[in-house]
């Protein structure tokens, strides 16, 4: 998946990072699971701090689940000043969690840097337009999720 180990050029860092994946995580709030990935997004240096609020307000207007069991949360357009580089965070519920009304068992928050972000998206949901690959993705390891997400696979 993206561009198969993309890396991005300025900071020769990759889209996903190990520390970036969350297993089995439990069930929680819309707002609370979004300032989560938020945080991981900002704890790996991808964002300022402040992009966790432009996700947050990105869900009130337009939401980001976009079926299949994922969820994309991700800033609104005049956060994307708030953007260091690009990156995701990935949550797994697998039992899943209520998102607007809908179970949603992947979350994935994107930071997009510049044109990016679209890419990023729109790899995503092709890559995860089975819903077959968002339940195996709960059953596979952190290892395993970070090499499908680079490009290698999910056994």
């Amino acid at each position: 998946m993206f561009g198969y180990g993309k890396k991005n050029e300025e900071k020769n860092t990759e889209l996903l990072e190990l520390g970036n994946i969350r297993l089995n995580c439990r069930s929680g709030e819309k707002d609370t699971v979004i300032r989560e990935v938020g945080r991981m997004l900002w704890e790996s240096g991808c964002v300022d701090e402040s992009y966790i609020d432009a996700m947050l307000q990105r869900e009130l207007t337009f939401p980001t689940n976009i079926g299949n069991g994922i969820a994309l949360p991700h800033g609104v357009e005049e956060a994307k000043k708030n953007i260091r580089r690009s990156g995701i965070a990935v949550m797994v519920f697998p039992d899943g969690t209520d998102w607007g009304g809908e179970m949603v068992k992947l979350v994935i928050g994107i930071a997009g840097a510049g044109e990016e972000h679209l890419e990023i998206l729109s790899v995503i949901a092709q890559c995860l337009a089975d819903p077959d690959d968002v339940d195996r993705i709960t059953r596979c390891s952190a290892k395993e999720i970070y090499t499908m997400f680079t490009g290698k696979g999910c056994s």
